[in-house]
């Protein structure tokens, strides 16, 4: 029986030696190398499908012109172990071989979160409108992995007084409170911060809700 991967935290993670590209999101370890050019990020690809092989552990990369995405996180758990802090080290080694630099900073998840009474009818019918898999009890993810994961957060009664579905945006710790001021100047308002910096809730000028925060468990 092949023993299941220990579980690490976020700040464990960012502890670890060799992985000061990478930040923890609300769906795994992110980091974003800027490649400048197309043929470069093939070259990191290319290496990152090799040290995944190796590791028979396997992130999402995602190629674009000019950079490099990548998450890595552990299905079975789900969450992240050390196998993800090693394949992290491998992959940021093989960058700066390649000359290529990280744009930690940069990196985000967003998740769409819907409040409802009846969790499972108000599920099931997103499930069919978007073509989603279930992801447990709770949440649906994209089976091709594009578009946000949505989470249906159970409700005791109807709240009529502000919006039942709202952005959840996971940032790095580092950039979260920045953020929250960005958007605060650009013309938002704070709803709630009592539990800053673990997360704020803004409002846009017409009252349309995001959280922000840089765990996934912060809530």
């Amino acid at each position: 029986m092949i023993a299941m991967p220990e579980e690490v935290s976020s700040e464990e993670f960012h502890a670890a030696d060799g992985v000061g590209d990478w930040r923890i999101t609300g769906d795994g370890a992110r980091a974003r190398f800027r490649t400048g050019s197309f043929a470069t990020g093939v070259q990191l690809v290319a290496e990152i499908g090799r040290l995944a092989d190796a590791a028979d552990h396997h992130p999402d990369v995602d190629l674009r012109y000019g950079h490099v995405g990548v998450r890595t996180w552990t299905h079975e758990l789900p969450g992240i172990t050390g196998r993800d802090v090693a394949l992290a080290r491998e992959i940021s080694a093989a960058a700066r071989e390649l000359g290529v630099e990280a744009d930690p900073g940069s990196v985000s998840s967003m998740q769409l979160t819907i409040d409802a009474v009846s969790q499972p009818a108000v599920k099931r019918f997103w499930q069919v409108v978007l073509g989603y898999d279930e992801f447990g009890d709770e949440d649906l993810i994209d089976p091709f992995g594009n578009g946000p994961w949505v989470h249906f957060q159970q409700m005791d009664e109807p709240r009529s007084q502000r919006n039942r579905v709202h952005v959840d945006l996971f940032l790095p710790e580092d950039e979260a409170a920045a953020r929250v001021a960005a958007a605060v100047e650009a013309g938002g308002r704070i709803v709630y911060d009592a539990k800053a910096p673990l997360f704020w809730t803004l409002a846009d000028p017409e009252g349309n809700e995001v959280d922000i925060a840089p765990w996934p468990d912060a809530h």
